[in-house]
């Protein structure tokens, strides 16, 4: 049988949050998640066998169409998309999207940083959480630290990721604060700490607020 992973769903939309918030991308839903943050807007997506299992061909066929019809990158999320290896299912995904240039659809990964990398993303997001924080080599890896701030003690943890990469890290990592959805607290102690540090930038949920996937 084609190996295959637990997919909660998988469409064509914009993605809504940080660096390449705005552009045109395909979206890969793997279920699973052991994290358990009491806000997700996700939790269908926690327990895998209540998802069906798709082959890794069907998935990267579904990518190549997705990119004909202008999907600019392909977004590996969840869930937790690293409690799976995704070494096949990215190696199926540059072979079904190669193109005469000899290039491949650019893959990004969205994730808490709990588990080693696989795949070779080519973008890596992560966002780590206080309750569950990622391991070094996943955070140092990343290109953009993207931190949910709900309280005041957020920020310090935002901070402390952040010293992290700077201080052990080789990339320089682009870094957003991003207001927990329907938390006015959230929203406004992440504006004001934008404000008066100019490395960090405001990322908002544009999907919701556009009323989009």
């Amino acid at each position: 049988m084609d190996p295959s992973l637990p997919v909660v769903e998988c469409f064509h939309s914009l993605q809504g949050e940080g660096k390449h918030a705005g552009r045109s991308a395909y979206f890969i839903r793997l279920a699973s998640c052991k994290v358990g943050c009491p806000w997700c807007d996700t939790k269908k997506s926690w327990n895998s066998e209540l998802h069906p299992q798709r082959s890794l061909i069907d998935l990267s066929i579904c990518t190549a169409k997705a990119q004909k019809e202008g999907a600019s990158f392909v977004v590996i999320t969840g869930g937790e998309p690293l409690h799976h290896n995704l070494d096949l299912l990215c190696k199926e995904i540059r072979k079904a999207t190669l193109n005469l240039e000899n290039k491949s659809i650019p893959i990004h990964l969205e994730t808490s940083g709990v588990d080693m990398l696989s795949g070779t993303p080519d973008w890596i997001t992560l966002s780590p959480k206080p309750h569950a924080p990622p391991c070094l080599e996943t955070l140092l890896s990343c290109h953009e630290l993207k931190v949910v701030i709900q309280i005041e003690e957020d920020l310090h943890f935002a901070e402390k990721m952040a010293d992290l990469i700077k201080n052990h890290g080789k990339n320089k990592p682009h870094l957003f604060l991003q207001a927990g959805w329907d938390n006015e607290e959230g929203q406004e102690l992440a504006i004001k700490y934008v404000k008066k540090n100019p490395d960090w930038r405001l990322s908002m949920q544009t999907h919701k607020w556009l009323g989009v996937l």
